[in-house]
């Protein structure tokens, strides 16, 4: 029985990771409009690099890796909300919001745009080539946010275990069921049981319903 669920893993992590390359490689070459365009945009509206200056996230297992955004906030604007008194009120409502603000003055105005419709995130599919993260899979968490997170929550320590045996995705579980309306101990519970499902089936449903939840915009911050 253990010899055949290890044969059953290794051919969903040897089918998945085909479907990623394909799908990155497609979706990169249609989606290369729209991300020109965007470049372009941020690049005209806003001073600083087109990608985002953001901390490294915690992948596969706790290996950090840097993830692609597009910048959709001033420069440095992750590390000045920790540092500059201006942001330490706001830095406490990101902390206890799970690390979601619904009014980020941070936030450009075409920053607003792209993150309402996951623009800023297809940068994401050069880290799917990459092999950092999966085209579908748990939020990909910044370090501290995982930390103090599970100081709140201590009873999600397991889940977040369990959470890190699958590469975080691109789009997942719990963003095409509720986005950042969904606080950190469902989304974790959402991300333990993706994680545990190794389902091709759930993946693809996953991805059929990523287009409706870009489009509309909801649950986005």
């Amino acid at each position: 029985m253990a010899s055949l669920s290890k044969r059953g893993n290794s051919f969903y992590d040897f089918a998945k990771r085909v479907l990623d390359v394909v799908s990155a490689i497609i979706l990169l070459i249609l989606f290369s409009p729209i991300m020109l365009l965007t470049a372009i945009l941020i690049k005209l509206t806003s001073p600083g690099p087109i990608l985002a200056d953001i901390p490294k996230r915690v992948g596969k297992r706790g290996k950090l890796f840097r993830i692609y955004k597009f910048r959709s906030m001033f420069v440095n604007a992750h590390q000045l909300m920790k540092t500059d008194p201006k942001y330490r009120k706001l830095y406490e409502v990101y902390k206890n919001s799970g690390y979601k603000l619904h009014d980020d003055p941070r936030v450009t105005k075409i920053g607003k745009f792209i993150r309402k419709h996951s623009i800023d995130e297809m940068p994401q599919l050069f880290n799917v080539l990459k092999g950092d993260m999966s085209l579908v899979g748990p939020r990909a968490y910044y370090p501290d946010e995982l930390e103090e997170q599970q100081k709140k929550y201590p009873h999600t320590k397991d889940l977040v275990k369990q959470m890190l045996e699958a590469k975080p995705g691109i789009t997942g579980y719990w963003q095409v069921n509720g986005r950042s309306e969904v606080d950190f101990e469902k989304r974790i519970q959402m991300d333990a049981y993706y994680a545990q499902k190794k389902s091709l089936w759930l993946d693809f449903l996953i991805i059929l319903k990523t287009p409706f939840v870009m489009i509309s915009g909801k649950g986005a911050v």
